[in-house]
């Protein structure tokens, strides 16, 4: 299975994008944010711009199955129940 990049439903701010980025490359997504907002704040203007383009351009991913009937739900970051 190939990656696909793609905007995160889970985890977003905004629209996704730096969820997106951070599934996709495995690196932190509060590390990619942190990052861009520095960027942004020194001056980068151009990184404003693309991350709108990358907003409009970027597929949301595709919704999580549900849970089957009957099973335990957790939220994310959750171990299971003890069995």
């Amino acid at each position: 299975m190939t990656k696909q990049l793609t905007r995160s439903r889970d985890d977003k701010w905004l629209g996704g994008v730096c969820g997106g980025l951070a599934d996709y490359t495995g690196i932190d997504a509060t590390l990619i944010r942190i990052v861009t907002a520095v960027c942004i704040l020194l001056g980068a203007g151009t990184l404003v711009v693309a991350y709108v383009v990358a907003w409009v351009l970027m597929p949301l991913a595709p919704p999580r199955p549900a849970p089957p009937i009957g099973s335990p739900t957790t939220s994310p970051g959750t171990p299971p129940p003890s069995a």
